[in-house]
């Protein structure tokens, strides 16, 4: 009875925990069949909604609810309508990119009429294609599906005017972008600057290498002379000095050349504007090979006025050799040499001023020879030197009555501002010159100087342009030229002289007033632009003309063309 109890106690409590578990594993069935139940009526309503917006139009909604809605849309659409969206963006994107150059154009002012038309033009074929009645009808206004041939057609249309806006902004983005604009800018800045320096080193070798050239007619006058010469010995045979070369009571001119038409012109108008010509004596120094001509030239044409002329070779002075002149002994040396085609070779690469270093010319002893004016004339006291690519317009003898207050050297001075200053001759690096000069004093010009000749004697000045030409022999202290010495020799023995005494610049500067020039004693061609060369300028070269002696007969037969 008892084991009857306890049993059924234990069936009725297993029978109760089995009908609990039952219970809970029906329920969850239940609330699954249910969410399942409900997501595939939630699917079903959403596959079977008709949209009521067509699907190219950019409005429809994107967020939430609306966004699985389109994507929905997506699923089932017609895969032209996807191509006719795609098509439809890109034709509008290029409208607004259209729209944008030209509206750029417009705030820019740009003088480009025809692209900004264009512009207009091609927004509004764009517009106008989608507005055409075929198109709308088929394809932007129409719930069925789209026409496959229409749509090509549309496709086609859109990708050309797409393949016009992308070439007339390719051509239109250097004009509107502003980095491109400002790099374009430098480019051709540099590019013609470029160009700028090339032209002017070109015409700066080109100015010198007729500034070195012997013309034509020069070489046809100085061959005619030596003929003249050979022909008639008896006329030129050689004449005793006169009294009145080493007369210091009269006015000495010292004038050093090759050239007879340039010496012969220098002559002439110092005699044709001097009070007394009579008491003016020329003392002419050549090399030998031009001795003949201009013995010759000065024989025919006998200088007006009672004037006299000595005309001599620089190689009649003895003592001028290597031994005694630093110079000679250089110009000997291969290492010059060597430095002259090195300096030449740099020239090439500066400005036109500086091309007339490279020029020969001032590398002769002929060029050299203006330091040595108290032993060429040693009975003189007073000497007036001129080079040979001068005019003379006034009488010069009130030049031997200034006082030069113990100095050397009478000149004009050429600095203005930071111009002609001895920093642009000497190499101011090296100590010997730093030490001794002011980088900022003021040089002055060769090509008419008044020379106080016992002063120089006194002062040694020859002597000191020796020690300096030694110093200078690795071309350390100066590149070449006479100036850059003369600066130092005459470094503090030069008196300054009135500006109206000597103007310069008529061989290279076509800006010189007028004025200026007329009321000039001595006007000066320096430069490459020598009178009686072709590349003279005409405004200038009538002044130097006007004393050529055109009634020799050998200028008329040599065609100088003056």
């Amino acid at each position: 009875m008892a084991v009857a109890v306890r049993g059924s106690r234990g069936g009725g409590a297993l029978g109760i925990g089995g009908l609990s578990f039952r219970s809970f594993f029906s329920y969850r069935i239940f609330v699954s069949a249910m969410f399942s139940l409900l997501f595939i009526a939630t699917l079903s309503v959403l596959l079977t909604t008709n949209p009521s917006t067509p699907q190219h139009d950019s409005t429809l909604p994107t967020t939430g609810n609306a966004y699985v809605h389109r994507t929905f849309l997506a699923l089932k659409s017609d895969p032209l309508k996807t191509k006719l969206d795609l098509i439809h963006k890109q034709a509008s994107d290029h409208i607004t990119l259209v729209n944008a150059y030209a509206a750029y154009a417009r705030k820019l002012k740009l003088e480009i009429s025809r692209q900004l038309r264009m512009f207009d033009d091609l927004a509004l074929t764009f517009s106008d294609l989608q507005m055409k009645p075929t198109y709308r009808a088929s394809l932007f206004e129409s719930d069925g599906p789209v026409d496959e041939d229409i749509l090509r057609q549309f496709e086609k249309e859109v990708k050309d005017r797409v393949k016009t806006a992308r070439l007339m902004i390719a051509e239109a983005k250097e004009n509107y972008d502003n980095q491109l604009k400002i790099q374009k800018l430098k480019d051709t800045i540099f590019a013609v600057n470029e160009l700028l320096i090339k032209a002017k080193k070109n015409g700066a070798s080109a100015s010198l290498i007729s500034a070195k050239s012997i013309p034509k007619s020069l070489h046809c006058l100085a061959m005619r002379l030596v003929e003249e010469r050979i022909s008639h010995p008896e006329k030129y045979r050689e004449e005793v000095s006169k009294p009145e070369f080493e007369d210091p009571s009269l006015y000495h001119y010292a004038i050093f050349s090759d050239n007879v038409i340039a010496v012969s012109v220098v002559v002439r108008s110092v005699v044709k504007n001097a009070q007394e010509p009579w008491k003016h004596v020329f003392h002419v120094v050549t090399d030998r090979m031009n001795l003949a001509a201009m013995k010759v030239w000065f024989k025919m044409r006998p200088v007006e006025g009672g004037a006299h002329v000595e005309v001599k070779a620089v190689e009649d002075y003895t003592f001028l050799n290597s031994s005694y002149v630093p110079v000679l002994r250089q110009f000997e040396s291969s290492k010059l040499q060597r430095s002259y085609f090195e300096s030449q070779a740099e020239n090439a690469t500066k400005e036109a001023n500086n091309m007339k270093f490279g020029n020969p010319k001032y590398e002769s002893m002929l060029s050299h020879l203006r330091f040595y004016l108290p032993e060429i004339y040693p009975k003189l006291h007073k000497i007036l030197y001129l080079d040979d690519d001068v005019v003379v317009q006034k009488d010069l003898t009130a030049l031997w009555k200034i006082d030069l207050d113990g100095k050397v050297n009478g000149a004009v001075e050429t600095c203005f501002g930071s111009f002609h200053r001895f920093s642009r001759y000497l190499n101011f690096s090296h100590p010997l010159i730093r030490e001794r000069f002011n980088p900022k004093a003021c040089a002055w010009a060769y090509g008419m100087n008044i020379f106080d000749l016992d002063a120089w004697r006194f002062e040694k000045c020859t002597e000191q342009y020796h020690n300096w030409q030694n110093f200078n022999e690795e071309r350390t202290l100066w590149k070449s030229g006479t100036l850059p010495p003369g600066l130092i020799t005459f470094y503090s023995t030069t008196k300054s002289l009135d500006k109206s005494w000597h103007v310069l610049g008529l061989g290279y500067n076509p800006s010189i007033s007028m004025d200026e020039i007329n009321n000039a004693a001595v006007i000066h061609y320096n430069g490459n632009m020598k009178p009686w060369l072709d590349i003279a300028m005409n405004q200038y070269k009538n002044l130097w003309t006007k004393y050529v002696d055109n009634d020799m007969e050998f200028v008329q037969m040599c065609n100088f063309g003056l």
